[in-house]
């Protein structure tokens, strides 16, 4: 069953043809602590990952974001990025999920108020 989702579904970890391309020419750089794999190839002009689970580009951290898409040459395994005291941890986009972010005043944050004077259509 893990074959065949894997050979259909791209969004679960990687496809067949990214792991055949990965086996050929992939040369594994490093892994991030939510057990996203990072690659190259040999001569360095493209470089890709491998999510674990669901395919979520939120999910890199910007140390290995700017490596992926060359803003700094050495992958964060050999020169890690320097974080300050102020920065938050990095997290994945929650939109569409119960933790997202709701300003004040939202809809979302409060309880539907109860209405006296409207009564909701019910079927007979």
């Amino acid at each position: 069953m893990k074959f065949l989702l894997r050979l259909l579904t791209w969004w679960n970890s990687q496809t067949l043809g990214t792991q055949l391309f990965t086996w050929r020419k992939g040369v594994k750089v490093g892994e991030d602590d939510k057990g996203n794999l990072f690659y190259r190839t040999k001569d360095n002009k493209r470089r890709w990952v491998i999510f674990n689970g669901e395919s979520e580009a939120s999910r890199v951290s910007p140390d290995w974001h700017g490596w992926l898409h060359f803003t700094w040459d050495e992958p964060p395994t050999e020169r890690p990025f320097t974080h300050k005291v102020w920065e938050r941890p990095h997290q994945e986009n929650l939109t569409g999920t119960p933790a997202a972010y709701a300003p004040p005043g939202s809809i979302r944050r409060t309880a539907p108020a109860v209405r006296a004077d409207y009564e909701a259509w019910q079927p007979e």
